[in-house]
């Protein structure tokens, strides 16, 4: 392949074994694709590819990633707007016909790979940390090994304040759980392996930080949850 298809909200290059994508940084595009900046994507990490009719004469080309093969993805766990889905390359109506060819080509390359095996780990890079950002209760840290919630006094409920701050090394941990800020309850919580009993509500567990309007942005808190997901899974 190698060639190059330019889209409304990325640029998709075709490199001889994976799909490089790099997002728009136009003010009107989704915070979440600016952040993830530019994204390397091995034709192994896809399942297939399709086009469909987009809004406003548009036509979409959309690669489909395996399960388990992007720390984003399953951190997202279906929780994104179609307008920040990672794999979604706008195009003009005009465009359908080159979008089916590249369409027709990534499939030709997923399939010569022969059937694919669940992947032991991910395939693509999670976000680079070190990563931090600010939720309603806590200031969340992740320096690539250890995650960290420092607690506000003016938002922490008093189980966390009484708990104090917390570290939780990745070996320590079996996973993430991020709920959208833009939906009702939205939280980060990591879930650690010996955890005996249920967890408690995010907003009384020491082992969550709770979003709120202006707290945990999309942009900020999913690709954290990525990068800890992908160093718990290494």
């Amino acid at each position: 392949m190698g060639d190059v298809l330019a889209g409304n909200n990325a640029v998709w290059e075709f490199a001889p074994d994976a799909l490089v994508i790099r997002y728009s940084r136009s003010v009107r595009g989704s915070r979440l694709l600016q952040a993830l900046g530019e994204r390397r994507v091995p034709y192994t990490a896809l399942e297939s590819v399709e086009v469909a009719d987009g809004r406003r004469g548009t036509v979409v080309l959309r690669a489909v990633p395996r399960p388990g093969a992007d720390p984003v993805v399953e951190a997202a766990a279906g929780q994104l707007r179609e307008t920040a889905d990672p794999y979604r390359l706008v195009l003009p109506e005009q465009s359908r016909s080159l979008a089916e060819a590249r369409r027709d080509e990534l499939t030709a390359a997923i399939g010569a790979l022969g059937p694919a095996e669940p992947p032991a780990r991910f395939l693509v890079a999670a976000p680079a940390g070190p990563r931090s950002f600010k939720a309603y209760d806590a200031k969340a840290f992740f320096d690539g090994r250890t995650v960290t919630f420092r607690w506000f006094w003016t938002g922490a409920s008093t189980a966390k304040w009484k708990a104090g701050d917390q570290s939780f090394p990745v070996e320590e941990l079996d996973g993430v759980e991020w709920h959208s800020p833009e939906l009702l309850h939205g939280h980060l919580r990591v879930r650690r392996r010996d955890a005996a009993e249920p967890p408690a509500a995010a907003d009384q567990d020491p082992s969550a930080v709770i979003f709120g309007l202006g707290y945990g942005p999309v942009h900020e808190s999913l690709p954290f949850a990525a990068a800890v997901l992908a160093a718990v899974r290494k």
